[in-house]
């Protein structure tokens, strides 16, 4: 059966004696395919590379020359239609003259829908807070060997089952990284999966959140000070000057009733001493009733 991808030749940039960087590989739309989907492995290697081998532990190779111009850089070899076959691991090279370069990471191919959908929970419930434990639960009817577990966006965790017996995926204490949408597969072997379960939410709450750091209110959004009213000014420096008006005042009146007392002392001093002096006998007045203010017709 012919290897079904794109072969193509090409040469490397030669080295003298130096192997080439090891290659980078990847698949689109991703390394998990539905059977009968369409797929590509990219290979891209350093600078000057013009030629890659792409190869399966499966024992499929092929060569590919990068197309002009190409932007990206490196090879696509496309996939019509996803099979048994077509899954497995793949790795690529670039060759340099009789020297090839590290090979690449490898890139794990998987077919999936090849088996019955299999039936994905979560203990104890699918929403729980920050530091609990959880446990996901995956069976499928027709015995598998093994199960993967899967969250959007995340690594696959693979779990052994024996028989029909639920594979079991402990998780925790759980975060709010563990948050997220998960779903689970069953499998013969790493490359060649059922169909995926249907999508178990797993809601992690509660995490305590960093202390909040306040600033300073500032920009355009900060509040501007209170302007003062005028008429509150004006009222202010009014009241003001009636105090003081009120203070000159009382000052002032006793200052001139001190000093109208004094004179007033000082007249009726004056007034005793006449009388002792010219005191008038047939008046029947003494000094004392004088002074005390009975009045004097002539001294």
């Amino acid at each position: 059966m012919p290897f079904p991808l794109t072969a193509l030749l090409c040469l490397s940039e030669s080295q003298h004696g130096k192997a080439l960087t090891r290659p980078s590989i990847w698949a689109e739309p991703d390394s998990r395919i539905p059977e009968g989907k369409p797929a590509a492995i990219w290979c891209q290697g350093p600078p000057g590379a013009e030629e890659y081998q792409l190869r399966s532990e499966g024992g499929l190779s092929a060569w590919g020359r990068p197309e002009q111009p190409r932007g990206r850089g490196g090879v696509r070899f496309p996939i019509a239609a996803m099979t048994l076959r077509t899954a497995g691991r793949y790795r690529c090279f670039c060759p340099s003259g009789e020297l090839w370069s590290e090979p690449s990471k490898p890139l794990d191919l998987v077919v999936t829908g090849m088996y019955d959908t299999p039936t994905l929970w979560v203990q104890p419930v699918p929403k729980v807070t920050s530091g609990e434990n959880v446990t996901f639960y995956c069976r499928l009817e027709m015995v598998t060997n093994t199960f993967f577990l899967l969250r959007e966006g995340g690594p696959s965790h693979a779990q052994g089952s024996h028989g029909a017996v639920p594979a079991v995926f402990p998780m925790g204490p759980v975060t709010s990284a563990h948050t997220g949408t998960y779903r689970c597969f069953g499998a013969y072997s790493d490359h060649v999966w059922s169909f995926p379960s249907e999508p178990v939410k797993l809601l992690v709450t509660g995490e305590e959140a960093p202390n909040p750091v306040l600033h300073p209110i500032s920009g355009p959004s900060a509040p501007a000070p209170a302007a003062w009213d005028h008429t509150a000014q004006n009222l202010l420096r009014i009241g003001l000057a009636v105090l003081v008006l009120v203070a000159l005042t009382w000052l002032l009146a006793e200052d001139w009733l001190c000093r109208w007392r004094t004179r007033d002392g000082a007249g009726r001093t004056q007034a005793g001493m006449d009388c002792d002096v010219c005191a008038v006998p047939q008046s029947g007045v003494t000094c004392a009733e004088w002074a005390a203010g009975v009045e004097v017709t002539a001294c």
